[in-house]
């Protein structure tokens, strides 16, 4: 539901200014909001551990990247795409990440999950294209 909110929030935004530099105003915002959370669940003293652990550190960084690099291009395409196109597009992620995750990571997926994950393709680009 809140990614709902991302989306037409984010599309509102955007009508007069630079996509990423609404993105990078959006992730400060986010960092300050998270590190709130940390420090009202008490683990901020866990950050220390974190950033020793080389794999753990390597692979979150990584992560921020992406996440960096998709956010990027989201709000640019939010910029000056349709709400109701970007949108499913974005949930080609899901299949994306399920594919990864068996291919590479050696999860296993349910033939009802698959067909799940198959369905959540057909309707992204169903969606974006109709």
């Amino acid at each position: 539901m809140l990614s709902t909110l991302v989306a037409v929030f984010g599309k509102i935004g955007l009508q007069s200014v630079d996509a990423n530099t609404a993105t990078a105003i959006r992730s400060v915002i986010m960092a300050v909001f998270l590190i709130l959370v940390v420090v009202c669940q008490g683990n901020l003293a866990e950050i220390p551990a974190i950033i020793a652990d080389k794999k753990a550190i390597t692979y979150i960084a990584l992560s921020g990247v992406a996440g960096a690099l998709s956010w990027l291009f989201y709000f640019l395409a939010l910029k000056f795409g349709n709400v109701s196109q970007v949108a499913p597009i974005d949930k080609l992620s899901v299949v994306i990440a399920t594919i990864i995750a068996v291919s590479l990571l050696g999860e296993k997926i349910s033939m009802l999950g698959g067909i799940g994950v198959a369905l959540i393709a057909l309707g992204a680009v169903l969606v974006a294209l109709g």
